[in-house]
Order: structure tokens, then sequence, then C-alpha cells
């Protein structure tokens, strides 16, 4: 993987491979019946793809951000302004880094419970506490989009006024590898398409109409946030703070430990002054150890965002309809289950990376409680352990005797897809309260009362599968 980094409209114009190449891409693109606004996105991204830039940012070129408000110090709520907000989630994922091929907030985390259901009686229990119509929309993408609707239909009243309960993220061409045209599979023409990365919120909002539609209903902020992380559900007082503070563009950041230093952090422009994302692709290898110096470098990005929607639309105008995001370069087969299928590129952005086209945007330092995101099964096990509870608010959040740090679970490649791990705790997940780092080698099963306590590792180094029976399990290895 790799980052381009952004570039100018006009850089387009001079650029020769862009310009042999283009025309196919956009032909296609139109003929697939894409908006404006996801041609010009994959216009800008592609531009910069065939520029051939090195658009690292090294370490000379960034100040660190020493500190920042605390969302510990915030006070003021004020609930008026809730009738101007709409709470958006992303549900573009299908999961298929854990063998889904469905909506990964479709997987039950409590019981039967879903990510969705969490969502839902999240808006819910808001519009009861607060007597009023929270506005609410999912950003789906064409994989998700059928499920996620069918599935909520349960929750009679969840969309909102005549605001609709979806709009539908974009698709981009893949390009082949080799030759930078687009990518050909004629045995399955839907894998010549991927999803643009959740950077496609901004063209997504703008051509599907959801932006105007918006600013017709007078719509001033959105908080924007993962499906995926159900601890990131609308909090009045950050709300009230983004809109007293007049910022254009909010980050909400959470304070990096060794565990994150391997993820991209906060820094400032030293050209600019402005607050910027570097991500580790976008670091030169020779300034790795700065990276990740995690006193260095103190903030990451949550992905919960707060966004004026009038100063949005400003930078659209500003920008010719595309914001410059720093692209992400990722090698794929076409068809992602045949690794012998082309190579291709798959060219994505990152919604957060948009805190530097916004001059003025803050961020803010929040609890790790509003960071709860599920990305792998070993994530989902810890979630899914008593370790973790439900607020009344419907929140997941770490108990308050974890002190802020969630359990270590280190899961083998036996368990990467969601069936195999929920075949590891067919009988109910462990007790995760009191364990520091739980690490799983070999097939196995835990039976149903099993508690683990500070560190573990379980072993089976046979071929056939073992049950770990009912017990505690304490500061030890287990071989099986």
């Amino acid at each position: 993987m790799s980052v381009l980094g952004c570039t100018a409209e006009e850089e387009a114009t001079t650029n020769p491979l862009f310009e042999e190449k283009w025309p196919e891409y956009e032909a296609k693109m139109k003929k697939a019946g894409l908006n404006e606004a996801a041609i010009n996105a994959f216009k800008s991204n592609f531009a910069v793809l065939t520029s051939g830039k090195d658009l690292n940012i090294p370490e000379s070129a960034i100040s660190s951000v020493s500190s920042l408000p605390k969302y510990d110090n915030l006070k003021a709520e004020d609930a008026s302004l809730l009738q101007a907000t709409v709470m958006l989630k992303l549900n573009g994922g299908l999961g298929t880094g854990m063998g889904l091929d469905k909506a990964k907030s479709l997987l039950p985390l409590k019981g039967k419970e879903t990510f969705l259901d969490f969502i839902a009686q999240q808006v819910l229990y808001m519009r009861k506490k607060f007597e009023c119509d929270l506005a609410f929309t999912l950003m789906n993408s064409f994989a998700t989009s059928g499920d996620t609707i069918s599935y909520l239909k349960k929750y009679k009243g969840l969309a909102a006024g005549s605001l609709p309960l979806e709009f539908v993220q974009n698709k981009a061409p893949k390009v082949t590898k080799a030759d930078l045209t687009p990518a050909a599979w004629p045995k399955d023409k839907g894998h010549e398409w991927c999803p643009p990365g959740h950077g496609d919120l901004y063209p997504a909002l703008l051509g599907s109409g959801m932006l105007t539609k918006l600013q017709a209903d007078g719509f001033k902020y959105m908080f924007v946030s993962n499906s995926d992380n159900l601890g990131a559900t609308m909090d009045l007082k950050l709300l009230t703070w983004f809109a007293q503070s007049g910022a254009p563009f909010a980050m909400e950041v959470a304070a990096r430990t060794d565990a994150d230093k391997k993820g991209g952090h906060l820094a400032r422009s030293k050209k600019t002054g402005g607050l910027l994302l570097r991500e580790s692709a976008q670091c030169p290898d020779a300034d790795e150890k700065a990276f990740q110096n995690v006193t260095r470098h103190k903030f990451f990005n949550t992905n919960n965002l707060w966004i004026n929607i009038e100063a949005l639309q400003a930078n659209f105008d500003k920008y010719g309809g595309a914001l410059p995001l720093p692209v992400i370069s990722n090698e794929k087969t076409v068809d992602p289950r045949d690794k012998k299928s082309t190579a291709v590129l798959q060219l994505e952005t990152a919604m957060g990376a948009a805190i530097e086209c916004f001059g003025g945007a803050q961020a803010i330092l929040i609890p790790r409680s509003r960071f709860a995101p599920v990305k792998t099964t070993a994530d989902m096990l810890a979630l899914m352990s008593d370790a973790y509870e439900i607020t009344d608010d419907f929140r997941m959040v770490l108990k308050a005797e974890r002190n802020g740090v969630p359990p270590n679970v280190k899961l083998d490649g036996s368990y990467k897809f969601v069936d195999d791990m929920m075949g590891l705790v067919k009988d109910g997940p462990p007790s995760l309260i009191n364990c520091t780092k739980l690490t799983v080698e070999g097939k196995m099963t835990f039976d149903k009362k099993v508690v683990f306590e500070g560190e573990v590792k379980v072993v089976n180094e046979t071929g056939s599968t073992k049950r770990l029976k009912s017990g505690t399990y304490k500061d030890t290895t287990v071989t099986l």
C-alpha cells in the first residue's frame, strides 16, 4: 500500500500519462451511470497515481501536536442544536478480511444483538431523552444496502422526516497494475469495480444529492462515525463544543499507546500551520522511529468527525467539486478470491485526511470509551466478553475495572474468519474482565465457563480440535 498525496486539478492537463489513459476511464464510468461528483473524485485520484510524484511527509515538514482541548473539560450542553444536526454512520464495509460476504454491521455481538441493533437503539434513545427528531442516515455501499435496509425495517420510524435512511457510496474502477488501463474481468464484471474508501463520503454526499437535501432542510452540523465503532454515539457536549468553536471541521482523537504506534497520527504542517494526518505509508523509512514515538506524536484519528455542512459546500466550490485528499493505492487481484488473477490497484481515500482541507480545523482528545472498533475477529471476541458492557444509551464501552485499557487478544490464523472464531466460543465467550493478554494458538473450543486473568496463552500443537475445560486460568501457559 502506498499513499500518493493530493494534486491540483491543473496537474492533470500537464500529465501526458493521465491524458493518454483517462478517456477510457471516463467512458467506462459514464457508461456505468456514475454521477459527476464520483467521476471528478476518481479523476483527481487517477491524476495523482499517474503523476509519479513522491509525496511522503517527512519529519522535517511537520511539528508534533503537544496539547488539545479535552472532552473531560467540556461542560456546556445545548440540546437545541440537535435539531440542526444529522448523525451519519458509515456502513459500506463487507468485512471480507473476516471472511464475510455481507455487511459487517450484521454480525451479532451480544446475544443476537448486532451493530445495527445498537446503532438504531442509540438513535431512538437520543430522540426519547431529548424529545427531538434526531436526524439519522447511513452511507451504505452497493454491497451492503439491500441487507441493511431490510434488517432495519423492524425499527419503525428510524428515518426522520423527509431525510432518506441511506445514500449509497460510489464505486470506482480498478486499475490494471501493469499498464494502468481499466481492469477487465469478463467472468464477473462486478470485480472490475471497488469501493473507493471512506473518503468517498464527500463525493457521495455531493453526487447523491444528500448534501443539497441537508442544506435545504436547514441542517448545519454532521457527526460521522464508523458503524463498527459502537462507542461513537451522538454526544451533546461534543456537539455544543463544535458549534461554539466555529470550526469548519473537527476530529476526535485518542491518546496513542505502544499498541497504536504503527498507525497514523495527528501532526501540524510547518508550511501551513494547519492540522494534518500522517499515515505510516506516508512516512519515509528514515523517519520511522520518530513516527512510532508515541510521546512525540501523541494522538491518533478515531474516525469520529464533526463537519460544518456550509463549510463543506464552500470547500467543494473552492476545489471544483472534489476535495484534494491524499490517495491510497492498494495492491490487490481483480478477483479477491483468485490470487492468480490480474494484479490491480484500488485507489482509495480516507475521510479523516480532509482535516488539512479545512482552514481552522480542530481536534479534541476523547476518552477511549468512544473508540471500540471491530477490525478483526480478536477485536470481536474482546467486545463479546465481559470486559465490555452496554450503557443506558446503548454504547459498547469498557467496564470501569479495565481503567481504559482493553484486553489484548491475539488469535492465530485459525481464527481469521468469523465462522472459525464463533466455533471457538460456541458455548459462550470467556471472561476477560481481569485479563491483560490472551493468546490462542491452534484449534480448540472453550467450555462454557472459562475465565482468563492476567497473561494467558493457550496452545494446541496437535492437528485435531481440543477443548479447554471450564475453570480459571491466571498468568499461565496451557498446552492442550
